[in-house]
């Protein structure tokens, strides 16, 4: 009886032992698909995946009794995996695609998805069945392969689908479900390769455990920028009643809407969406935590950042905004592009050759136009006619130059504000940096606006700036102002010329209907000469009316002077008409004498017949 215990308890402690040695070397316990239950759907797959990532980093090395080389390999293997899966939402490429490597594992080994349960999970040889976001994911993952990070642009080009549309008979740009399902149905119909199904099946559990929901493949591509929750009704608004009788159920609210911005339009992807305001939420407080920006909270409702790829990322909440938005702005589409590649309407020569000098001559200049004209662009673009010599010091609110990929071999260093460091600080920093060259991302605020006025006029050589004005008056009323607001200046007046003097050129960006970017105009800014004396014929005349007579004339000058005396004029020089650049008026005497006093001897020589060829001789160019 008691060797029959025994043996019970040996059986028992056998057992124990058995499992407890397995349970320390499997790391994620296997999956098997069966039929019998709901292991196809992809909310199971999702929480099965999470529970296997899980599992991995809670699993105790100590216990194995492994040996040190082993060890030590599967401690560094866990503190990658660990270090991806937080890096891998700040938008770094290769650490997503580790750990996508590390799901399509899961799934093949763990999970034993094999060629005869995969269709189960998404019915890829069953085109009704389908759902639209089933067959827009197959369709990118289609043309990634062949075109890699410029599949959603050739998606859209070799379908026409950046075509204006009718709707409400109004004119806008948008892909809806019938165009995707057509382009399926003639391109794709089926999928036959098992890997293939695999990396697509990979891709939806990525993108809805550690990615951007349906936004996370189409962030990658080579687009303009891509935002979402900006059309639609907020959640906060929704309710089953009638307003104006009208119900708002069945409306789109918020979180259907994915927007992309594609050479220069703004197109709505209407068919995606990213399911519910949890899913929107989610994807608004991981895309902007690059380099822990701070907490996104009710008191600070919005962040500016910029993502591990140097896209801008601005992202809101409520109360701050109505719903939960974001907005990724990309800026890699543009690197490494020529100015010929930018500017592409007839005679684009005329406004290159003139922007070339402009900045080989160190002039002041002010880059504007509305959102999505180009204005970075082209600022990015225009750097490669810098003197190589000189070095450059840029001041921004978020890093969107990235001209350190641009300019590998320049002289370049980037400052931009912090919780604890002010602009300004930046500002007075950058003094003692040895810059020559001083480059303002974007002249937004008052304080921004202090600040271009203060690095063109100390410590610079010159300085390039973007700003969103309309003309060339209400730039400089614009930056007027804020030296008023400031408290730098005082006086109205004097504020104005201070701009006048300062600010020289002025390239305005416009875009189209059309999305159709192209400079309308490039022109000059030409301070008035305020230094002739006022009239002091009062102390020739010995009358007592004669000499008040011309005193009262001095005092007509002096409140024409101080109230609607202009300071500054503007000209256009180079305008954009009918479809090309035509050459509208000279350079100033003045201008020519400070580009060519920035010259090198060859340089000089060159400008000089620039300006022969297209004015005449540089006496006679003012008049022209």
């Amino acid at each position: 009886m008691i060797s029959y215990f025994f043996l019970i308890v040996s059986i028992v402690a056998i057992v124990y032992v058995i499992k407890r040695y397995l349970n320390s070397h499997q790391l994620v316990k296997s999956y098997t698909f069966n039929p019998s239950n709901d292991c196809y759907n992809m909310e199971v797959i999702l929480e099965q995946v999470k529970e296997a990532f899980n599992d991995i980093l809670k699993t105790n090395l100590y216990e194995m009794n492994l040996r040190k080389e082993e060890f030590d390999k599967r401690l560094r293997n866990k503190n990658q995996l660990r270090k991806a899966l937080k890096t891998c939402t700040y938008g770094d490429i290769n650490a997503k695609n580790y750990i996508k490597d590390f799901i399509k594992d899961i799934l093949l080994k763990k999970f034993q998805i094999n060629e005869f349960n995969v269709d189960q999970i998404i019915p890829f040889n069953n085109p009704k069945q389908l759902s639209i976001q089933d067959q827009f994911d197959i369709l990118l993952y289609t043309y990634k392969i062949h075109y890699g990070n410029h599949a959603l642009e050739q998606l859209i080009l070799l379908n026409h689908l950046d075509e204006a549309k009718a709707l409400d008979n109004q004119s806008c740009y948008r892909i809806d479900e019938a165009d995707v399902q057509e382009i399926y149905m003639r391109e794709i119909k089926k999928v036959h390769n098992f890997q293939d199904k695999v990396n697509i099946i990979v891709q939806r559990v990525y993108q809805r455990y550690k990615g951007y929901g349906v936004i996370d493949e189409i962030r990658d591509m080579k687009i303009d920028g891509v935002s979402g929750g900006v059309s639609g009704i907020p959640t906060s608004f929704f309710q089953e009643v009638d307003y104006e009788n009208k119900t708002l159920a069945g409306l789109p609210t918020s979180y259907d809407s994915v927007w992309i911005f594609f050479k220069g339009k703004t197109i709505h992807l209407s068919f995606l969406s990213f399911g519910s305001e949890r899913e929107l939420i989610r994807i608004c407080k991981n895309i902007y935590r690059f380099n822990n920006p701070g907490q996104l909270s009710e008191s600070n409702g919005y962040k500016v950042n910029e993502m591990k790829d140097g896209s801008r990322v601005v992202v809101a909440r409520p109360p701050f905004c109505e719903s939960w938005v974001f907005f990724v702005r990309k800026f890699d589409t543009v690197l490494g592009k020529r100015m010929e590649e930018l500017i592409t309407d007839r005679q684009n020569e005329i406004p290159i050759e003139l922007i070339k000098w402009l900045i080989k001559g160190c002039r002041i200049i002010a880059i504007t136009g509305q959102q999505g004209t180009g204005k970075t662009t082209l600022l990015m673009s225009a750097v490669q006619y810098i003197n190589p010599a000189y070095t450059l010091r840029i001041q921004e609110m978020a890093f969107e130059l990235h001209l350190r990929k641009l300019y590998p071999y320049r002289n370049i260093v980037t400052f931009r504000e912090t919780n604890s460091i002010t602009g300004q600080e930046g500002l007075d920093l950058q003094k003692k940096t040895d810059g020559t060259v001083n480059i303002l991302g974007e002249v937004a605020t008052a304080p921004v606006s202090s600040w271009m006025v203060q690095m063109s006029t100390v410590a610079s050589l010159f300085t390039i700036f973007t700003h969103h004005a309309k003309t060339t008056a209400t730039l400089v009323t614009s930056l007027r102002n804020a030296l008023l607001q400031t408290g730098v200046f005082s006086n109205e007046k004097i504020a104005e010329k201070q701009v006048a003097d300062v600010v020289n050129f002025d390239i305005h960006l416009e875009k189209d209907i059309r999305g159709h970017r192209y400079i309308s105009r490039i022109t000059e800014i030409i301070p008035l000469n305020q230094e002739i004396p006022y009239p002091t014929t009062f102390k020739d005349v010995s009358r007592w009316e004669e000499k008040l007579t011309c005193f009262m004339e001095t005092m007509a000058e002096y409140f024409i002077r101080v109230t609607d005396r202009k300071i500054f004029k503007t000209k256009d020089i180079i305008i954009f008409r009918n479809g090309q650049y035509e050459y509208a008026n000279g350079l100033s005497e003045i201008a020519i004498q400070a580009i060519q006093a920035h010259l090198s001897i060859k340089d000089a020589d060159q400008f000089n017949q620039y300006v022969a060829n297209n004015w005449g001789d540089a006496e006679n160019v003012q008049s022209i």
